[in-house]
This record gives C-alpha cells, structure tokens and sequence, in this order.
C-alpha cells in the first residue's frame, strides 16, 4: 500500500473516530443524545469503513466523496459554533488530507503520462 492509501486510510479512521469524541466528550450537544449526534455525524464514512473492511479499491474514493460533505460541515461548524472550533478545525483538516491522500497515486500517474507525452 502506498503512503498515500495509508494517509487516506488514517483519515478515514480519523474521521469515523472523531464525531464520536467532539459528541460524547468536547463538546456534547444541547438537545439530543450524544450517541444519536455521533453515530448520525459519522454516517457519511460508514460506506468507505465497510469498503475498507472488505479490502475493496474504491474504499478510499468512497471516503474522499464523503469527506468532501465532511468539510462543508467542518468549516460550517468552526465558522457558527466557537465551543466546537476545535473539533470542527480537526474535521476540516482531516477532510482534506483525505481528499489529497486520495487523489495523490492518481494525480502522480496523470503528470508522469504528460512528462512522457511530451
């Protein structure tokens, strides 16, 4: 597995951990159950966990289109709530090293192929 596979598969762990310690412990919600906020708030990266368990290619695609909504809230969250700055900085920054990590073995080939097209 490439350094990059092992950096999205870290965030991807990354971010199905998290929601459960921002909800259950730095910064519990006011008005439902802290179990019910992190198990919904980690929903998105359930996909790319089972693909991961199953040892499936598209695990860390799946995981790169969930983060891209992860962000969204990340930066949605440090922007509108200041208790959850923190936590919600972490999401948005584990977001993008997914989206990098995932998109890097990609990225690579395409620019070796122009470097030997040209």
């Amino acid at each position: 597995m490439s350094p990059a596979r092992r950096l999205a598969t870290a965030a991807i762990f990354g971010l199905a951990l998290l929601p459960w310690l921002w909800h259950g412990w730095l910064a519990p919600p006011e008005r439902l159950p802290a179990w019910l906020a992190a198990g919904l708030h980690m929903l998105p990266m359930l996909p790319a966990l089972l693909l991961l368990a199953a040892r499936h290619r598209a695990a860390w695609f799946w995981g790169a289109v969930a983060a891209l909504f992860l962000f969204s809230h990340g930066v949605m969250e440090a922007w509108s709530s200041p208790p959850a700055r923190a936590p919600a900085l972490a999401e948005a920054a584990l977001a993008t090293a997914l989206v990098l990590a995932a998109s890097w073995d990609g990225l690579r080939a395409r620019a070796a192929r122009k470097r030997r097209d040209v």
